[in-house]
C-alpha cells in the first residue's frame, strides 16, 4: 500500500513528559492511554509542536544525523586509547582499525583517521538512512493498519469529530485535493453545532410541551381532589347520621324524646331554624327547629352539604340558604328548603365563591352582601330574580365587609360592621331602592365583626361580635328615626359567630364563639324591661358559626 504524506510543519519530537499532561484522561492505566483527542486536546498538542518547530531548511533527519555523526567523531588523542576508543566506534570503523598495524605511531594513526574520513561519513550515512528506512515503513505500515478501521466506519457513515482521524484523511488524500479536504474539515465541525443545536432547541420545545401538559394535569388533579374532599365529607356526614340512629348516644336519646315531645304544645311562630356550623369536630349539614320556650329541637332533613358562614333568609313561603364553606373550600352554591314537603332543592348559584357574608329580602328579591373568599374582602351586591333564574350585581356597598351583619327594615337595607381587609370597621350604611343608593349612616360606638343584627320593635340590635382584639358581649341599639346608636345592656358572656333571632318581642342568642377556644353551649333570651337571661339548655350543645332564622 502506498501512501502519501503532507508534512505542514517539521517539529522536534515529544517525549511522554511532555505530552502526557495534555491526554491525562485518556490513559487507561500507568503506561497506556487511548489516542483519541477532543479539540481541546488536539489544540494543546499542536502548540506544544508548533513551540518545538524546526526552521526551515533543517529536517530532523538532518539532526539526527548530525547527533549521531559528534557521537562517531574519534576524541582527543592520548597516551592509551585501549578499549575506550574502540567502545566509541561502529563496527566498520572497529574493522578498519584492526587492519590498521598496532605497532605504528600515533602520528601515523592520527594520519590514516583523517585520509579515511569520508568513507567514515559514507558508511554512517548509509546506516542511518537505512534505520530511518526501516523506521518509516513500520510507522507507514501502522498508519495502514489504522486507517483500515475507520474507512470503514466513514464508509458506514459514522461521524468521527477526533484529530487523529482527520490527520488520517489528510494521509490517504492526495496533494492536490489536501485544500478541499482541508475546507471540508473546517466546515464539519460548524455543521455539527448547528446540528447540535437544533437538537437542543427541539428538545427544550418538548420540555415546555411537557411541562405544560404536567399543569394542565395537576389542574385537573387538584380539582377531582377538591371534589373527592367534599365527596368524603358528605359521605362523613352520613356515616354519622347511620351510626347514630344504629347506636343512639344519651344525647341522641334525649333529642328523640324532644322529637317525641306532643307536637300539638308546640307553636311553630314560636321556634327557630338552625343550620350548619361546626361542632368542635366536624363540619355540619344539620337542618333542625328549636322552640326555646320548651327547650326542645326538632330534627329536619339535612342539607345537601355541610354549611357553615353561610347566610339564610326567608322567600316565598321557603327558607334560602346561600354562601359559606366547609371549613377548606368557599361556596356559590344556593339551595332552598320546602317545609311542606320537609325537601331541600337546588337554586340558581352566586355569581362568585364566598362566606361570612350578608341576606335579606326586598322587594321581592334575594339580595346577598359582601363577605369573602379568604382572599380578599368584597362590597358586591348581587340579587336574585327567579324570573330568569341568575343572580345579577347591583349598586356595591360603599364599603368592603367581611362577616358583617345586614337586616330589612320597613323597605330599607341595613348593613354594619365587619373586615374591611385591614380592620373591624363600626361603620353603617342603608339602601334604599327608590334612590338606588347605599348611602351611610351614624357609626356604632365599637367596632364589630361576626356580630349579629336583629328587628325588634322597629329598632336594630347589633349584639356581641369581634372588635379586632377581642369578642365583646356589649349590645348597641339604633333608631332610623334619630339616626343614632344607643349603647344597650350586655350580654352576661361575650359573643362572636353566634345565631340570633327575634320571636316575640324577644330576642335568643344561640351558641357562638366566647374566645379562639372557648365555644358556648348556652342560650341568652332577652326582653324589654327583664334584660339578658343565660339559661344551660339541654337542647343546644357546643356549635359556632351557624345560621339562623325565626320563620
Amino acid at each position: 500500500m502506498k501512501v502519501q504524506i503532507h508534512v505542514r510543519l517539521q517539529c522536534q519530537p515529544l517525549c511522554e513528559e511532555q505530552f502526557k499532561p495534555i491526554i491525562a484522561d485518556n490513559y487507561y492505566n500507568h503506561n497506556h492511554f487511548w489516542f483519541e483527542l477532543d479539540h481541546v486536546q488536539t489544540s494543546k498538542l499542536m502548540s506544544l509542536l508548533a513551540s518545538l518547530a524546526v526552521s526551515p531548511g533543517t529536517s530532523v533527519l538532518t539532526q539526527k544525523i548530525e547527533k549521531w555523526r559528534n557521537m562517531l567523531q574519534p576524541g582527543p588523542l592520548s597516551k592509551s586509547r585501549g578499549e575506550d576508543e574502540g567502545d566509541n566506534l561502529p563496527a566498520s570503523e572497529s574493522d578498519h582499525t584492526d587492519n590498521s598495524s598496532t605497532k605504528s605511531d600515533s602520528a601515523h594513526i592520527a594520519s590514516s583517521d583523517v585520509d579515511n574520513q569520508p568513507v567514515k561519513d559514507q558508511l554512517d550515512m548509509t546506516a542511518v538512512e537505512q534505520e530511518e528506512r526501516e523506521l518509516i515503513f513500520k510507522k507507514l505500515q501502522e498508519l495502514a493498519l489504522r486507517s483500515e478501521p475507520q474507512a470503514s466506519s466513514l464508509r458506514d457513515g459514522t461521524e468521527d469529530s477526533s484529530p487523529l482521524h482527520d490527520m488520517h484523511l489528510e494521509e490517504k488524500a492526495s496533494a492536490e485535493g489536501q485544500m478541499g479536504s482541508e475546507e471540508k474539515n473546517d466546515v464539519n465541525p460548524c455543521t455539527f453545532c448547528q446540528s447540535t443545536i437544533a437538537q437542543l432547541v427541539q428538545g427544550m420545545e418538548e420540555l415546555k410541551a411537557f411541562r405544560t401538559e404536567q399543569t394542565l394535569k395537576m389542574g385537573y388533579l387538584e380539582q377531582k381532589l377538591v371534589e373527592a374532599e367534599e365527596q368524603i365529607q358528605q359521605l362523613k356526614d352520613r356515616c354519622m347520621m347511620l351510626e347514630s340512629m344504629s347506636n343512639p348516644s344519651k344525647a341522641d336519646i334525649d333529642e328523640t324524646a324532644n322529637n317525641l315531645f306532643d307536637e300539638e304544645q308546640l307553636d311553630p311562630t314560636d321556634a327557630i331554624h338552625l343550620m350548619g356550623g361546626y361542632d368542635g369536630e366536624s363540619w355540619l349539614s344539620t337542618f333542625s327547629l328549636y322552640f326555646p320556650s320548651q327547650d326542645v329541637m326538632k330534627s329536619l332533613r339535612p342539607m345537601s352539604c355541610v354549611r357553615s358562614y353561610a347566610s339564610v333568609v326567608q322567600f316565598h313561603e321557603e327558607l334560602y340558604v346561600f354562601g359559606g364553606g366547609n371549613g377548606q373550600l368557599w361556596y356559590d352554591t344556593v339551595e332552598s328548603y320546602n317545609p311542606a314537603n320537609d325537601q331541600w332543592t337546588p337554586r340558581p348559584s352566586l355569581t362568585g365563591k364566598k362566606g361570612s357574608l350578608a341576606g335579606a329580602t326586598l322587594n321581592d328579591k334575594i339580595f346577598s352582601m359582601g363577605g369573602g373568599n379568604g382572599v380578599e374582602c368584597f362590597a358586591d351586591v348581587e340579587m336574585l330574580v327567579l324570573d330568569i333564574g341568575k343572580w345579577i350585581p347591583t349598586r356595591s356597598m360603599l364599603q368592603k365587609r367581611f362577616a358583617l351583619a345586614a337586616v330589612e327594615l320597613n323597605g330599607v337595607l341595613y348593613a354594619t360592621g365587619g373586615f374591611d381587609g385591614s380592620d373591624y370597621s363600626k361603620t353603617a350604611e342603608r339602601f334604599d331602592p327608590r334612590e338606588h343608593s347605599w348611602s351611610r349612616i351614624a357609626s356604632m360606638n365599637a367596632k364589630r365583626g361576626c356580630h349579629s343584627l336583629v328587628v325588634l320593635n322597629e329598632k336594630l340590635y347589633a349584639l356581641g361580635g369581634y372588635d379586632g382584639s377581642t369578642m365583646v358581649s356589649s349590645t348597641e341599639i339604633f333608631d332610623p328615626r334619630l339616626d343614632s346608636w344607643i349603647p344597650g345592656e350586655p350580654m352576661n358572656k361575650p359573643r362572636g359567630y353566634a345565631a340570633a333571632a327575634a320571636i316575640k318581642e324577644s330576642i335568643y342568642v344561640i351558641g357562638g364563639l366566647e374566645s379562639d377556644e372557648n365555644m358556648i353551649d348556652t342560650v341568652e333570651h332577652f326582653k324589654q324591661g327583664q334584660g339578658w337571661q343565660e339559661k344551660k339548655s339541654r337542647a343546644i350543645k357546643k356549635r359556632c358559626f351557624l345560621s339562623a332564622i325565626a320563620f
